[in-house]
């Protein structure tokens, strides 16, 4: 029989668990034989002692096990997921998804809101009037099969265990642990079904990791976790240091991602997207050759059909694409411009000091129940490596209420200026690779 207080216990000397245990333990979690208290301690354990990898990956087949478990039998379609783990400016899914589409994978993706400074894609799709992202089993699979592409919110019967887990960690300074990060979100994915997964582990001062080494490491266990499930996965640590693009807020992020679906938008959302497509469509066998699933892509959003894919989902969601591209909710309010006190060169925009100035705003939340303000955020005008003179456009913040002036010093506070230009640095800092044939026999 399953004594939680023994199995807290063990954590806490540093045994490691049979499976049978930990299997036991998440559904304790569901079932309310694990109480709150109970699991809190095991976390904190967890923080000091760790898990092993087989632990981590036990502990996420449990937590897909917890709940109802989607497939996707589309036949003659791969099928592909997408997650990121968040962060200033990050539209990425809101491009990547669609342009996977007009290339043909299926992409069934079950997204999060935002907490904290870092941006959710359900409160960014919200932001276009009319917009569910509520759907049930039948509409996910219905859209699914008919558009090739849905973004929705994960329904309570996905991974209830993680719902509880996470909860518990968020009131208890038990996040920031590796092994429970990689159990959570691959989880949710092996939850989802998808075969083939992308994995966009941010990294820097507006990312939840700041460290290049502890984000490696969570996409080398995330992927490993997913090769021992059968799902070939790709992880990605990209670079968080400054924000993603020119737009952070829910409806600017909107508009910025249509813009890129267009075929302008800001380089780093571009290239972000193409690669990521790229290697969903080499790992899931659609285009085996990095070139010709590079070109695949780049077609895709050059001829306009990642956007009409767009169009598409967010009509058979019963958003008004046009309503909102005549009037977004940054229309709405009110404009301030910051301006530069001095000569200099961008050598860097803090992104997470831009994040909490638009969560401060109401852009974003620190309860998970919480509304957010979808018009107000930050619009970058001046970019790292511009020259600038004293006076000259660094950014426009809209905003709702009367801060204006305490607002705009805190966005220019953001800007890092120097006397010589600043060198760049790379988008992709690294890359993990494992396919369903990489898992331990």
């Amino acid at each position: 029989m399953f004594d939680p207080a023994t199995f807290i216990a063990a954590k806490k000397s540093g045994a490691r668990h049979p499976a049978d245990q930990i299997e036991s333990f998440v559904k304790g979690l569901v079932s309310g034989a694990v109480a709150d208290y109970q699991a809190a301690a095991w976390a904190m354990a967890v923080c000091f002692k760790g898990l092993d990898g087989q632990e981590t990956a036990t502990l996420a087949e449990a937590i897909a096990d917890s709940g109802a478990r989607l497939d996707w039998p589309l036949p003659g379609v791969r099928v592909v997921d997408k997650h990121s783990t968040g962060g200033v400016g990050d539209k990425i899914s809101l491009v990547a998804v669609p342009l996977a589409a007009a290339c043909g994978l299926a992409v069934p993706k079950l997204s999060g809101r935002g907490l904290g400074i870092t941006g959710g894609t359900l409160d960014k799709l919200e932001s276009i009037p009319g917009l569910r992202v509520g759907l049930d089993e039948a509409q996910l699979r219905g859209q699914v099969a008919e558009h090739g592409l849905v973004i929705a919110a994960q329904s309570e019967a996905i991974a209830p265990a993680d719902a509880i887990l996470y909860a518990l960690r968020d009131v208890t300074a038990t996040i920031d642990s590796i092994p429970l990060i990689a159990a959570s979100v691959m989880g949710k994915k092996l939850a989802g079904g998808a075969p083939t997964l992308a994995l966009d582990v941010k990294c820097g001062r507006g990312a939840f990791m700041a460290d290049y080494d502890d984000a490696f490491a969570l996409a080398e266990l995330m992927a490993e976790i997913g090769s021992a499930a059968g799902v070939a996965v790709r992880a990605y640590v990209s670079s968080m240091d400054h924000p993603l693009g020119r737009a952070v807020g829910n409806s600017l992020e909107v508009a910025e991602a249509l813009e890129v679906l267009s075929g302008g938008g800001p380089a780093d959302v571009v290239e972000l997207a193409l690669t990521i497509v790229a290697g969903l469509l080499r790992d899931s066998g659609a285009r085996p050759a990095p070139r010709a699933a590079r070109e695949a892509a780049g077609r895709a959003l050059e001829s306009g059909a990642a956007r009409e894919k767009f169009a598409a989902m967010i009509e058979a969601q019963g958003g008004d694409l046009a309503k909102f591209q005549a009037h977004p909710p940054h229309s709405r309010r009110r404009r301030i411009e910051v301006r530069s006190a001095a000569d200099g060169f961008v050598s860097g925009i803090d992104a997470r000091m831009i994040g909490e100035v638009v969560r401060s705003l109401g852009g974003g939340r620190l309860a998970k129940d919480a509304s957010v303000d979808h018009g107000v955020g930050v619009r970058i005008c001046a970019g790292r490596g511009d020259r600038i003179a004293a006076g000259d456009l660094l950014a426009e913040a809209f905003v709702s209420d009367a801060s204006g002036g305490v607002v705009a010093d805190s966005v220019a506070a953001a800007f890092e200026l120097s006397s010589q230009p600043a060198l760049p640095k790379p988008l992709i800092l690294g890359q993990v690779l494992r396919t369903a044939s990489d898992a331990d026999p």
